[in-house]
C-alpha cells in the first residue's frame, strides 16, 4: 500500500524525514518519531517492522522528489548539456547556503551505517544514486554527448565529493567548483559537435 493510500504511514515517514535529516538517524529514537507524528510507538511498529525499515522508507521517500528537482534544474537551464549540468550544481550550491541544509541525506545515512552494508537504508541510498546516474546518462545521451554512461558516473563522483567537502568545510563553493569541473568534462566530449 502506498503512503498516499495510508495517511498514518505517511505521517510517520514525514516525521522521520524531518528528524532524521535534521539530527541523523543514530540520534533519533522511534519514540521521538512517534511523538513528532503525534502517534504511539505501537502504531509506528504496526506500520514498520523496525527502525531500520523506517530509515529505509525515509530515504525511499526522498528518491523521486530529489530526482525530479535535479531534472527540473537541468531542463530549466538554457544552453547545452554542459550548462544544464552546471545548473544542477549551481542550484545545489544555492540550496546548501540555507541554514537548515545538512548535506545529502543519502550519503549521511550511508556514513552512519558504514559498518552494515546490507542495511535496507544503505540499499535505498544505493538505489537513489543509481537512479540519478541512469537519469543523468540518459539526459546526456539525449544531448548527443559521447560516453554518456561513463560521464554520468564521473559527474556523480564530482557531486558526491562536493557533498563530502561541503560537510567538512561548510562551504557551498565546493559544489560550484564541482559543477565547473562537470561542465568541463562534458565540453571535452562535445568537441566538434554543433
Amino acid at each position: 500500500m502506498s503512503e498516499e493510500a495510508n495517511p498514518t504511514r505517511k505521517r510517520l515517514v514525514d516525521a522521520a524525514t524531518k528528524l532524521f535529516y535534521a539530527e541523523g538517524i543514530g540520534r533519533v529514537s522511534v519514540d521521538a518519531v512517534a511523538e513528532k507524528a503525534g502517534l504511539t510507538k505501537r502504531t509506528l511498529y504496526y506500520h514498520f517492522k523496525s527502525k531500520d525499515d523506517l530509515i529505509a522508507a525515509y530515504l525511499d521517500g526522498r528518491d523521486q522528489p530529489n530526482l525530479e528537482q535535479m531534472a527540473g534544474w537541468f531542463n530549466a537551464a538554457a544552453g547545452g548539456a554542459d550548462k544544464k549540468v552546471e545548473a544542477i550544481f549551481t542550484n545545489l550550491a544555492r540550496v546548501a547556503r540555507h541554514p537548515k541544509w545538512k548535506g545529502c541525506g543519502f550519503l549521511r545515512t550511508a556514513a552512519e551505517l558504514a559498518a552494515t552494508p546490507g542495511h535496507p537504508a544503505v540499499k535505498a541510498g544505493a538505489r537513489h544514486k543509481t537512479n540519478f546516474e541512469k537519469w543523468l546518462a540518459s539526459a546526456l545521451s539525449s544531448h548527443d554527448v559521447d560516453e554518456a554512461k561513463m560521464l554520468a558516473r564521473e559527474i556523480v563522483l564530482l557531486m558526491d565529493g562536493a557533498f563530502s567537502s561541503m560537510l567538512i568545510h561548510h562551504n557551498p563553493d565546493y559544489v560550484a567548483a564541482a559543477g565547473h569541473a562537470a561542465a568541463t568534462l562534458i565540453r571535452a566530449r562535445m568537441t566538434g559537435k554543433s
